[in-house]
């Protein structure tokens, strides 16, 4: 599966809700979601930020951060991979709203994440990403996405193509 996460920024401020669902839920993230048959990742952001939070960007107003793998597994033991392309929106319009999949929402300062409540690898990826690093990284999760299940695996890279 592809899929993207979009932070907007506003200043030095990034918007986060908490997940209601899929991937995340009652997590701390950005709006995102699936990459469907024909998109490419930019347009996938530019369509689910405002599906999520009643704010809209646009393709030229992204700067892609990340590019991570989630290896994550399932109850079973079974496993999928979710490879996710990370943006800033440095460019938005409307005001964010509280959607069926996202709630909450909050500009938190972006030193001041709240990194307990999110995704446990976005600790180890979003700081350096948040940075101005280009990054790469691989994750492995228990099921749920709860825990880690060894070291993220973080590479800073030129470029994300």
């Amino acid at each position: 599966m592809h899929a993207v996460v979009v932070f907007p920024v506003r200043g030095d401020d990034i918007l986060l809700g908490i997940k209601t669902e899929k991937i995340g839920v009652g997590r701390w993230n950005g709006p995102g979601g699936k990459i469907e048959k024909g998109e490419t990742p930019e347009q996938t952001a530019v369509r689910e930020l405002p599906e999520e939070t009643t704010l809209e960007t646009t393709a030229a107003a992204l700067e892609k951060i990340a590019l991570v793998d989630f290896h994550n597994q399932r109850a079973d033991g079974s496993t999928f991979l979710a490879r996710v392309h990370m943006f800033l929106a440095l460019a938005i319009s409307g005001v964010a709203t509280d959607t069926r999949e996202l709630v909450k929402q909050t500009w938190f300062n972006r030193n001041n994440l709240p990194y307990w409540q999110m995704m446990p690898a976005d600790r180890e990826w979003l700081p350096p990403a948040l940075a101005g690093k280009k990054v790469r990284a691989t994750a492995w999760y228990g099921p749920e996405q709860r825990v880690l299940l060894r070291k993220t695996e973080i590479h800073i890279v030129k470029n994300l193509d």
